[in-house]
C-alpha cells in the first residue's frame, strides 16, 4: 500500500496523471508566503483544549443510530487513518432520505459501487483494450469513408471511378502523416489534451480555442452520427422500427453514457469486443475478396454504366477527397487520453496510435481497392460495405455476421468521444476556459460531468437532425480538419523553435500533414457550406467568445481572492466611518459585527434565533417589518411582555412588502457603516414531508436571495424541525 501510494505521488507530482486532487490546484510559492504573512497577524488563540467535543470522536461512548428522519449518524462512518484526520467510509455518502436511498441504490446497480480516490491508477486501460476503445470511432468510419469518395465521384458518370484509387493513395499518405505527427504529439505532450495544447502552446491561446472548438463540434458530431448510422442499419434490417428512429437514437446514448459512467477500465471491456469483431470481419471480406480477385488474375469488373449528373472537375475531385477523408475522424482521440493509459503512458499511446492507423491504412486501402476490383457503385438502398458483403460471402452465415458487426461498431463508435470529450473539457477546465465543475471526477473516476454534457448535446443535435445520417455528413469533416491542421502547424512552429535532432525531418512530416489538412478543410468548408458546414463554420467562432469569456470570469475571480499582503496595523484602533469595507478584512481582531435577526412573529423559532443571537456575545438588532401601525404597536407591546431584552427596530410597510422593505433597510445600515459585518439570523421552520412545503410562504429563501448580492452581508438560518 505505501509503495503504492509513493509512485502514485510521484506520478502526481511529475504530472503524469490525472488525479481527483485536480479540482484543488495548489498555492503557488507567492501566495504560500503572503498566506504565512497574514497568519503571523491571527490575534484569535487557539484552543483546542476547550473544545466540548473530541474532533477525533475518542472520547464520546456514544454510538447513535440512524434518527426518525433516516439520517446516518453512526461513528463507524469514518476511521482514523492518522492523527488529526478521519476518513468518511463509503456509508457517509448514502443521502438520508428514503428516495434518496433508494436513488443511490439504482444508481449502485446501474453504474457499480464508488470508487476510491486511490484507484486512479488502476482504472486505467492496456494497449489491448485502449485499442479498441479509442479506435473504435476511426475503425468505423472506413465503413462508411470509401462510399462517401465514391458517391461524389459517380456524379461525374462511371468513368470517374477509376479516380479512386489514386484519391485514396493520396488519403494514405495524410493519414500517415497526421498519424506519425500525432505520434509525435504523444512524445512532446505526454500528458494529454491533443490538438488544443499543441496550437495553444505553439499558436496562440486563440489558435488552441479553435481547435478545442473544432473537436468539441466534432466529438458531439461523432456521436450523433455514429448513432444515426447504427440506427439506420437495424431500421433497414426491421423497417417497422423506422418511425422511432430518434428514441431509439436517444436510447442508444443513453446507453452509451450509462456503459462510460461505470469508468475507463469497466467501459473498455463491455465495447471491446464489437470492434475487434468488426475489424476481423472486414479482415475476412478483404482475404476472401482478394482470393477470389486473384483467381481471375486480378482483373476488374465492369461496373454498371451510372450517366453523368455533373461535370468532372477540379472541383469535384477535391470535394471527393473531403468526403473519403471523414475516415480520418478519430485519428486524435489517443493524443487526448494519454493519461488513461497504464504506465508508461506516452510509450503504450504512441504503440496504440500505431496499431491504429495501420488498421485504418489497411481496412481504407484494401476496400476501395476491392471495391474498384468487383465493379461496385453506390446505392441508395444499400451501402457499398454491404454490397461487398454480399458479392464475398454470397451464401453462408458470414454476410449476416458482417451486417450485426458493422452495426455494432456504427453503433459504439461514439465511445470513442466518451473518451475524448470529458478529458479535452477537463484539459480547458484546468486552464480556466471551461468550467470547473468538468475537473470532477464522479464516482467511478470518470469524467461524469463532461460525459453528460456530451450527451445531452448529441442527443439535441440528433433530435433536431430527425436521426438523418445524410444530414448530419456535411457538418463532420470541418471542425475536425481545423484541429487537424492548427495542430500539425503548432507542431512545424515547435520544431522551427526547438532545433532538436533530427527535427528536420519531423518538420516535413509536420508540414504535410497541415497542408493537406487545410486542404481538406477549405475544400469542406466551401463545397458543403450550403449543405449544413456553415453550422460549424458559425459555431466555432461563439465557442472561441465563450471560451474567452468563461476565462475573463476566473481569471476576475482569481484576482478578486488571490491572498493579499494585509495592511499595517494601526498604532491605535481606527474610527468608525465609512471608509473601510467588512469584505476587506481577513483577520479576526478587524472584523466588526452586528447581528440582526427579522422576527414576524414571537414564537418559538424567532426565540430560538433571538437566543442564539445574543449568545454569539456582538451586538444584536431585531427588526420587525409591520403592514400598519396598529399591528406594530400590538408587536412592540408583545416586545415589552417578553422583557425588551435586545433593542428592536419596526418598519412600517404600507404596501405589505417584506423582503423588499428589509433588504434596503440593511443596505441602508451597511452604506452607513460599510466597516461592518452584518450577520443577518433568520429563523426557519424546517419541515418533514416535501409536499407540506408548498403551505408555506419560504420567506428565509426568498431573503436569502434578496441578500446575496449585498457586500458584507452574512445570512445563516436557525433552524427548527417539525416531525410532520
Amino acid at each position: 500500500m505505501e509503495a503504492a501510494r509513493e509512485r502514485r505521488d510521484d506520478e502526481v507530482e511529475q504530472g503524469t496523471v490525472v488525479t481527483p486532487s485536480a479540482e484543488f490546484p495548489p498555492l503557488s510559492p507567492s501566495q504560500r508566503a503572503e498566506l504565512g504573512r497574514i497568519g503571523e497577524r491571527w490575534r484569535a488563540p487557539r484552543a483546542d483544549g476547550d473544545l466540548p467535543v473530541d474532533p477525533a470522536l475518542g472520547r464520546s461512548d456514544r454510538r447513535p443510530v440512524p434518527t426518525r428522519f433516516g439520517r446516518l449518524a453512526p461513528f463507524a462512518m469514518f476511521t482514523v487513518e492518522q492523527p488529526d484526520e478521519l476518513v468518511a467510509t463509503e456509508r457517509a455518502n448514502v443521502p438520508g432520505s428514503r428516495f434518496g436511498r433508494a436513488l443511490t441504490r439504482l444508481r449502485r446497480a446501474v453504474f457499480g459501487p464508488p470508487l476510491s480516490s486511490t484507484a486512479v491508477l488502476y482504472e486505467r486501460m492496456r494497449k489491448l483494450v485502449a485499442l479498441p476503445v479509442l479506435s473504435s470511432d476511426l475503425l468505423s468510419s472506413v465503413a462508411y469513408g470509401p462510399e462517401a469518395m465514391l458517391a461524389v465521384l459517380v456524379l461525374a458518370g462511371t468513368g470517374a471511378l477509376g479516380l479512386s484509387l489514386p484519391l485514396a493513395a493520396v488519403l494514405v499518405v495524410l493519414m500517415v502523416a497526421v498519424g506519425v505527427s500525432y505520434r509525435q504529439t504523444i512524445q512532446a505532450y505526454p500528458h494529454g489534451a491533443g490538438s488544443y495544447v499543441v496550437a495553444g502552446d505553439n499558436l496562440g491561446s486563440l489558435a488552441g480555442l479553435a481547435a478545442a472548438a473544432g473537436l468539441m463540434v466534432d466529438y458531439v458530431l461523432t456521436v450523433a452520427v455514429s448513432v444515426a448510422a447504427g440506427v439506420h442499419a437495424v431500421t433497414s434490417a426491421l423497417p417497422g422500427l423506422t418511425p422511432a428512429t430518434v428514441p431509439l437514437g436517444v436510447l442508444v446514448i443513453a446507453v452509451l453514457l450509462a456503459g462510460n459512467l461505470r469508468g475507463v477500465r469497466t467501459a473498455g471491456n463491455i465495447f471491446v469486443l464489437p470492434t475487434y469483431a468488426f475489424v476481423v470481419a472486414v479482415l475476412a471480406v478483404l482475404v476472401v475478396g482478394y482470393a477470389r480477385a486473384a483467381g481471375r488474375g486480378f482483373a476488374p469488373v465492369s461496373p454498371p454504366p451510372v450517366p453523368a449528373a455533373e461535370g468532372l472537375g477540379l472541383l469535384l475531385v477535391l470535394r471527393a477527397f473531403s468526403s473519403g477523408a471523414v475516415s480520418m475522424t478519430g485519428i486524435e482521440a489517443v493524443s487526448n487520453a494519454v493519461p488513461a493509459f497504464r504506465p508508461s503512458e506516452w510509450r503504450n499511446a504512441r504503440t496504440t496510435l500505431g496499431w491504429m492507423v495501420f488498421l485504418l491504412v489497411l481496412l481504407f486501402a484494401g476496400l476501395t481497392g476491392l471495391i474498384r476490383l468487383e465493379g461496385l457503385v453506390p446505392l441508395p438502398g444499400e451501402t457499398m460495405l454491404s454490397q461487398l458483403g454480399r458479392v464475398t460471402f454470397p451464401s453462408g452465415p458470414w454476410y449476416p455476421l458482417l451486417q450485426a458487426a458493422t452495426t455494432l461498431i456504427l453503433l459504439l463508435a461514439a465511445n470513442t468521444a466518451f473518451n475524448g470529450f470529458p478529458r479535452l473539457l477537463f484539459f480547458m477546465a484546468r486552464a480556466g476556459h471551461a468550467p470547473r465543475r468538468f475537473l470532477h471526477m464522479g464516482d467511478r473516476l470518470a469524467f461524469s460531468n463532461g460525459m453528460a454534457a456530451l450527451a445531452v448535446a448529441a442527443a439535441l443535435v440528433f433530435v433536431a437532425f430527425g436521426g438523418h445520417t445524410a444530414s448530419l455528413i456535411p457538418l463532420y469533416a470541418v471542425g475536425v480538419f481545423l484541429a487537424f491542421t492548427l495542430s500539425q502547424a503548432g507542431m512545424v512552429v515547435r520544431w522551427r523553435r526547438r532545433r532538436g535532432p533530427g527535427w528536420r525531418r519531423r518538420l516535413a512530416i509536420n508540414a504535410i500533414g497541415a497542408v493537406l489538412s487545410a486542404l481538406v478543410l477549405i475544400t469542406a468548408a466551401v463545397a458543403k457550406f450550403s449543405e449544413g458546414a456553415w453550422v460549424v463554420v458559425v459555431a466555432v467562432p461563439l465557442l472561441v467568445l465563450l471560451f474567452q469569456r468563461i476565462h475573463r470570469h476566473y481569471a476576475t475571480l482569481h484576482h478578486a481572492l488571490a491572498l493579499r499582503p494585509p495592511a499595517p496595523a494601526p498604532p491605535a484602533p481606527a474610527p468608525p466611518g465609512p471608509a473601510g469595507s467588512a469584505e476587506g478584512e481577513e483577520l479576526p481582531q478587524e472584523v466588526r459585527h452586528l447581528v440582526v435577526v427579522p422576527v414576524a412573529r414571537l414564537n418559538r423559532a424567532s426565540l430560538r434565533a433571538l437566543a442564539y443571537a445574543a449568545s454569539l456575545g456582538q451586538p444584536t438588532l431585531a427588526v420587525h417589518i409591520a403592514p400598519e401601525e396598529a399591528e406594530a404597536d400590538r408587536f412592540r407591546e408583545q416586545w415589552q411582555a417578553w422583557g425588551d431584552h435586545l433593542r428592536l427596530e419596526t418598519i412600517v410597510s404600507p404596501y405589505r412588502a417584506f423582503v423588499g422593505p428589509l433588504a434596503h433597510y440593511l443596505e441602508a445600515l451597511h452604506t452607513t457603516r460599510p466597516e461592518l459585518t452584518l450577520t443577518v439570523i433568520v429563523p426557519e421552520v424546517v419541515l418533514r414531508r416535501p409536499w407540506h412545503r408548498p403551505l408555506h410562504s419560504r420567506v428565509e429563501q426568498r431573503l436569502r436571495a434578496a441578500l446575496r448580492a449585498l457586500p458584507g452581508v452574512v445570512v445563516t438560518s436557525v433552524p427548527v424541525h417539525v416531525a410532520e
